[in-house]
Formats: structure tokens, C-alpha cells, sequence
């Protein structure tokens, strides 16, 4: 395991508010280290509010404490013939999830056999519990907090997989256009939310919702640009627009607030929220550094 412990800084650039509400204190940004290819995709949090984050590009999975000690939990190689569709690259690491018991799930892309859904256990090799299609882009992961099925939203296979991590069966929960990329990326972030599966469609900025029940999706935001991840707070969607560097909320009615602008992010690829604390990464991947920020909401 490597541990590299680091400061925590305070970002003077991006302040972040909530609608009416006061000004807010800026940020905590933890600094993640681009050199060693920490660009983190997405995120799941940890009872003790530390946070654990897939490195896109490196097969690791890293572990900021709320302190802003960074460690390497486990790492996923590379095939040595991997080709991940769309970006080229050997490896992709997406969504992670946390389960109640500690485990991680993490999706994981190579082009080849080795595609599909990870569990990891703290001091044991990461395991593949469910194959996906090599042809896939297998990006944002959500759970089911009552049947503990897994949802998986594929950003080039216009597709969300439904997993069990018990039997390692994957069935097609959702396909179809609203899932579809235009020229590039399609499905992905999803959570499972108020009896619904909720996906993003970064290359046509809509936010889509499928009921569990099988129901067809519907779309219910759209104009969101680049979005990427996002998360709830209370009923508000908090949304993460990767190319425009912008963090923003999506009301029940429809509402948009900016939260922070270009301004100390760079590439925002997910979000997370527990309570009114807000984490947000940044991947830097079209410059920039790599952070984690946190942050208060009110």
C-alpha cells in the first residue's frame, strides 16, 4: 500500500452556495497528484467521511481521509492488450459504490474479457463478480439499497446494466436513445432514487429517469451541458458539467443554481453528498490540477 500524506489547502477562487443562502466558507481542496496519474472519475464515501476514488486511468483505487491523507486501497491491472472504445487507452475505471458491509464495486473497461463490475475488499485482490460487453464504456455505478442489484450505465452501449454481485447475472435494465451518445459519450452517471433509476447523458445534457417498476424513462431535465455525475440533496439534483467546469443544482421545478464556476475546478467528474456536506472531484483531464473539494451546503 502507498500512502502519501499531503496538505490541505483552502481554495480562495471557488465559493460555493446553495439558493438564499449566506456566503459559504471556500472549499477544502485536497491536491491529488497528476504525475501519478490521480485523476479521479468518481467517488463513494465511507461512514467516517473519508472518500474513495477511481483513478481513471491507472487501475487504482485511492482513499482521501478527512484529513487529506491519500492511500492506495487496491489496484486493478491493465491488459496488456486493452483498447477502451472511445478513448484508446488500456484500462478505464468508472463509478464506484460502497455496500453496507464495506465492500467496493468499481466498473471497469479494457476492451477485452477483462470488462466488467469489481468487487474490493480491504486486503484482498479485486475480484470480477459480473462480465460486460468489451465494447462497452461502463462508467457510472449505483446500488439498490433493497434488492442490492447494482445499475451500471454504459456510455457507448447505449445501456444500463442491471448486476446482482451475488450470482453475477447482468440483464438489460434500460436501453434506447435516451441512453445513446451523439458523437462520443451517452449514459452516464446514474443513482437509484425515490423508486427510480436516474441517468445522465453527457454528449445531450439531459437528465433521464427510469422507474424501477420497468416503466419507460422519461427525460427531466435537459440543457445541462457536459454533465457528468451527479448526486441528491434532499430533492435537488446537484450536477457535476465536466468540459465547462461547473458545478450546478436542478430544482424540483426545474431551477437551475450555479454552485461554482471555472474557477478552482477542473473537468468536475462526480459529485457526492452526505447530509450537507458536498464532495466534488476533478479529473483534469484537459488541464489543470486533480482535487478532491469538499464543501458545506446550507
Amino acid at each position: 500500500m502507498r500512502i502519501k500524506q499531503i496538505g490541505v489547502a483552502l481554495a480562495a477562487a471557488a465559493v460555493f452556495a446553495l439558493p438564499a443562502a449566506p456566503a459559504q466558507a471556500a472549499p477544502r481542496i485536497v491536491p491529488l497528484d497528476l504525475a501519478a496519474g490521480q485523476q479521479p472519475e468518481n467517488i463513494a464515501l465511507e461512514p467516517d467521511g473519508s472518500a474513495d476514488l477511481t483513478f481513471a486511468w491507472t487501475g487504482e483505487i485511492g482513499q482521501v481521509t478527512p484529513g487529506g491523507q491519500v492511500s492506495i486501497l487496491a489496484r486493478i491491472p491493465a491488459p496488456a492488450d486493452g483498447d477502451v472504445p472511445v478513448v484508446h487507452r488500456k484500462l478505464f475505471l468508472g463509478g464506484i459504490v460502497r455496500a453496507p458491509g464495506g465492500d467496493l464495486y468499481v466498473a471497469v473497461s479494457t476492451g477485452t474479457a477483462a470488462t466488467g463490475l469489481y468487487r474490493v475488499r480491504p486486503g484482498a485482490a479485486p475480484v470480477k463478480v459480473a462480465a460486460l460487453p468489451p465494447s462497452g464504456f461502463q462508467n457510472g455505478v449505483a446500488r439498490d439499497p433493497f434488492s442490492g442489484d447494482l445499475f451500471v450505465a454504459d456510455s457507448f452501449g447505449s445501456a444500463v446494466w442491471r448486476v446482482s454481485p451475488r450470482s453475477g447475472r447482468v440483464t438489460a435494465f434500460a436501453t434506447g436513445e435516451l441512453l445513446a451518445p451523439v458523437s462520443g459519450f451517452g449514459a452516464n452517471g446514474v443513482k437509484v432514487h425515490d423508486g427510480a433509476v436516474w441517468v445522465s447523458n453527457l454528449d445531450r445534457g439531459t437528465l433521464v429517469r427510469f422507474p424501477l417498476t420497468g416503466a419507460p424513462g422519461r427525460v427531466v431535465a435537459t440543457d445541462l451541458g457536459p454533465v457528468d455525475d451527479f448526486a441528491f440533496h434532499g430533492g435537488t439534483v446537484v450536477a457535476a458539467i465536466n468540459q465547462e467546469n461547473r458545478v450546478v443544482t436542478v430544482g424540483r421545478d426545474g431551477t437551475r443554481t450555479i454552485l461554482s464556476t471555472s474557477d478552482g475546478l477542473a473537468n468536475p467528474t462526480s459529485v457526492a453528498v452526505r447530509g450537507d456536506d458536498l464532495y466534488v472531484t476533478d479529473g483534469a483531464y484537459f488541464g489543470g490540477s486533480p482535487n478532491l473539494l469538499r464543501t458545506h451546503l446550507r
